[in-house]
């Protein structure tokens, strides 16, 4: 897949910050054989996220269009929007140009439409084919490392959704056997961060691995404890009859949760059960033979995540029901303000307890929680794009290096393209390379390892409109501050006070000043100027 053009005609999610805006991002020549990830840069305030945002409440919309049982809400039915894309296509065929709206009609009606180019010529598909289905992403990936609500929010309602789908079917007395089908929004943040490493520890190739941990000098996925409780204070009770129908004295699992719990209970180590709160205590020990018994029931680690994060959806379960609808009501009215509470954790109806790894080069086995923030956020991102390894899916990543060293920026990108595929060849020339990625940030180090071509600039126009641009340099290569010095007018790049500093010395007549000053500074291009006219100052007293 790539993004080829956004037009975002009205958007009052975002205060009408994005209103008009139309942005050309691949060309339409683009290859989807290549991973080539887009850049976002640009001051605070620019729109950047709500730029993210937008594009995923648009794949949001005509998800909802063309498949209600996958998509069960249009998270922004006011949203006005154009978008062009190319989709790759399963047969090897040439990718297909595929152009979807939501404008106001002869009826003065909002209608979306969905199109693809044939030949050169556009044709319009019916909603209800599969067919149309088909030329829409696999799944739109979301992730942000913090809690900003501004990407989160088509992601929360899309889950919001699914999960009240899971309630009824869990509910009914007469429930299908049949899954609840999973959305194409995916959201990965900081709350999930353990079901992509464990998951991908587990079933992942070696290679893949052994790249995930490699950052935090670990070597392996030791051991780890999943706890499961049902039936405890935190959570509501249910009806006499309900009891009686399902035998769960608290949360009622569908058939789908349940084969889950069996499953886990198939692979441990060891477990124990607690037959009043319903707690089931599951102990892995992590060797061939339990990646096999895994594997028998999961057989990739998306499907493995997929089944971890569904038991820890339930966790809301253990949030008060008055927080629960009072956070949907002004989610749904989009008066978005923050996430929903974290319960504690001797309240969670699943969590994750002593996660070791083995040591790289060493017997030591080390906790989870002894890792920093980056390297989480590094085994995470890349764990994110190893377990996603199939076509047609996009990734909106809203600042992912912002944990991370300097080092580890540099090679963000570096990470992403060497990063094996399932079969261990590199991402580019594999099928997981017919991907595509839009990346925000505030710093340099991404823009330099792309080419011009793949850096848009967010900037605020004079009268406050959102104008966006291609660097007026090559940045592929270019040093650091010739970046900030297009992208964000930092001249020179350093901070406000030595810069004040050197611009008094700079209008000093006295050496010793000038001298004791550059004593203090680090090297800049400025210092030289200090020294030339310190140089001139010192020739003209001789």
């Amino acid at each position: 897949m790539k993004l080829l053009r956004v037009h975002v005609i009205s958007a009052v999610t975002c205060g009408g910050l994005l209103d008009g805006l139309d942005v050309r991002l691949h060309s339409a020549v683009s290859s989807v054989a290549v991973f080539d990830p887009l850049c976002l840069i640009g001051p605070n305030g620019a729109g950047k996220s709500q730029f993210l945002q937008v594009v995923a409440e648009i794949f949001q919309s005509l998800f909802h269009a063309a498949c209600t049982q996958e998509e069960r809400d249009d998270g922004n039915r006011s949203l006005q929007f154009e978008v062009e894309y190319l989709i790759a296509r399963s047969d090897g065929m040439p990718s297909v140009h595929v152009r979807a709206s939501r404008k106001l009609q002869k009826a003065k009606k909002l209608a979306i439409v969905i199109e693809r180019n044939d030949d050169g010529e556009w044709t319009q598909c019916d909603l209800a084919s599969s067919d149309t289905l088909s030329l829409l992403p696999t799944k739109v990936v979301g992730y942000t490392s913090g809690g900003n609500e501004t990407l989160s929010l088509p992601f929360l309602l899309s889950r919001s959704g699914y999960a009240d789908e899971v309630t009824r079917q869990a509910l009914n007395e007469h429930q299908t056997q049949t899954p609840v089908p999973d959305t194409r929004l995916m959201l990965i943040d900081y709350g999930t961060h353990l079901e992509v490493l464990v998951s991908n520890l587990l079933l992942g190739a070696a290679e893949q691995r052994e790249s995930l941990l490699e950052g935090a000098g670990l070597k392996e996925l030791h051991s780890f404890r999943c706890i499961v409780q049902l039936a405890h204070s935190a959570i509501s009770k249910v009806s006499a009859q309900q009891v009686a129908r399902s035998n769960r004295k608290g949360v009622q699992l569908t058939s789908e949760l349940e084969a889950y719990l069996d499953q886990l209970k198939r692979c441990a180590t060891c477990y124990h059960i607690v037959e009043k709160t319903e707690t089931y205590t599951f102990d892995f020990f992590v060797d061939g033979e339990s990646r096999k018994a895994f594997s028998a029931f999961w057989s990739s680690s998306l499907q493995l995540y997929a089944a971890l994060h569904k038991l820890s959806m339930l966790n809301d379960l253990a949030i008060p029901k008055v927080t629960r609808d009072r956070f949907k009501r002004e989610t749904k009215s989009r008066r978005f303000a923050s996430r929903l509470p974290e319960p504690q954790d001797e309240n969670k109806v699943f969590r994750f307890e002593r996660v070791n790894f083995r040591a790289d080069g060493s017997e030591e086995i080390v906790d989870y929680v002894s890792l920093s923030d980056g390297e989480h956020q590094l085994a995470q991102l890349l764990g994110t794009f190893a377990m996603v390894s199939f076509p047609n899916v996009l990734f909106l990543l809203d600042e992912p290096e912002s944990h991370f060293n300097p080092q580890w920026r540099v090679k963000f990108i570096s990470h992403l393209m060497d990063l094996p595929g399932p079969q261990g060849c590199r991402r580019d020339s594999s099928v997981a390379a017919q991907q595509d990625a839009l990346i925000t940030t505030h710093s340099p180090f991404l823009p330099s390892d792309m080419s011009r071509r793949n850096v848009l600039v967010f900037a605020k126009g004079s009268t406050g409109e959102v104008e966006v641009r291609r660097p007026e340099i090559e940045t592929y290569g270019a040093t650091f501050d010739s970046i900030l010095s297009d992208c964000f007018g930092v001249r020179p790049p350093m901070s406000d006070e030595p810069k004040r500093e050197i611009e008094a010395l700079l209008m000093s007549s006295i050496p010793e000043e000038i001298q004791a000053g550059m004593d203090r500074l680090g090297y800049s291009v400025e210092k030289a100027l200090l020294a030339d006219r310190l140089r001139q100052l010192l020739n003209k007293d001789s």
